[in-house]
């Protein structure tokens, strides 16, 4: 069965496609309207970004489980300090008491982002302004990574899975974008729930190996995702026995082997999250379908200088 919304990642002869990681962390508030908005105006039409559950099951655009600490002020403009209060026992109305437009540059976090720009007003968006957004008619040819986080203390706790996948699927359908989203995760067991309810929306699958550090101040994978250990190369058939239309591994990971045999499978192969400008380079060299960065603007200027395109 073919996808278009997969087919909008796939990449082709001098044609690799650019993903806008959390809209464009480097340069603008992770996860802000104002980040995907900027994204799709500079011609990248594809975003990847993540959901979570409120306590009254509001999906939002946030990627910690707990509210994050360099990244979330109060209301007074302080960071947070101290134990940070989980997304899932908040109501939607009390998440937006929080900013986070700026970036404390003191913190671990904050110091990988220099050039991110600072911004009063910002606050964490639901999902559907995001599906509004791409609703407008000059963002028709923009699709969606869209990723489900599991909550590790809920990952075997169907009923909250079903309700979680239930909550998304059912606002992506109102909107009338099924056929515009990826449903994307870690957790291969979420989305095998995915795949129940919503088997017109293909499934993205992200893998990270266990031997690679996690990025400084984010919530691990590894809590969630399954364990590749000595079978790494395998991954690509696992996600094609799984379902998987979409493989979306970490860029450290792959070698040009794992892409060969994923395009082989059919799979399309999307890289996360590819920055630093020769690991860019090496992706592109690499064949692979997508680059997901969170400076879009730098895989632009590396596919063009090569005569490449991303459109």
């Amino acid at each position: 069965m073919s996808f278009p919304q997969v087919e909008a990642f796939r990449g082709g002869k001098n044609l690799i496609r650019v993903v806008g990681h959390r809209g464009a962390r480097g340069v603008l508030p992770e996860n802000s309207m104002i980040g995907f908005d900027f994204t799709l105006s500079i011609g990248v039409p594809l975003l990847e970004f993540d959901v979570v559950l409120t306590a009254d099951d509001v999906p939002v655009i946030t990627h910690n489980h707990r509210l994050h600490a360099p990244t979330f002020r109060d209301a007074s403009g302080q960071f947070l300090t101290g134990k940070e209060p989980k997304v899932s026992s908040l109501s939607f109305n009390q998440i937006q008491q929080f900013e986070i437009g700026r970036l404390d540059g003191h913190s671990d976090y904050g110091r990988r982002f220099p050039d991110q720009a600072q911004l009063d007003g910002v606050r964490v968006p639901k999902l559907q302004d995001l599906l509004d957004l791409i609703n407008r008619p000059e963002y028709g040819e923009a699709n969606l990574m869209l990723e489900l986080k599991s909550d590790p203390d809920l990952a075997h706790d169907a009923a909250y899975l079903d309700r979680f996948v239930t909550c998304v699927v059912q606002q992506v359908r109102a909107a009338g974008l099924s056929d515009r989203v990826l449903l994307h995760s870690f957790d291969w067991t979420l989305l095998e729930v995915c795949q129940r309810q919503a088997p017109d929306m293909p499934s993205s699958y992200l893998t990270q190996l266990p031997e690679n550090a996690d990025d400084l101040g984010e919530d691990s994978s590894k809590a969630v995702c399954p364990d590749f250990r000595g079978q790494s190369e395998k991954i690509p058939q696992m996600v094609k026995q799984a379902g998987g239309a979409l493989w979306c591994p970490y860029f450290a990971d792959v070698i040009s082997e794992d892409v060969a045999l994923a395009k082989e499978l059919g799979l399309c192969v999307a890289v996360w999250t590819v920055n630093e400008p020769a690991d860019i380079s090496r992706m592109i060299d690499l064949g692979v379908d997508a680059i997901v960065s969170d400076y879009p603007g730098r895989v632009q200027r590396h596919l063009s200088d090569l005569g490449m395109r991303w459109v």
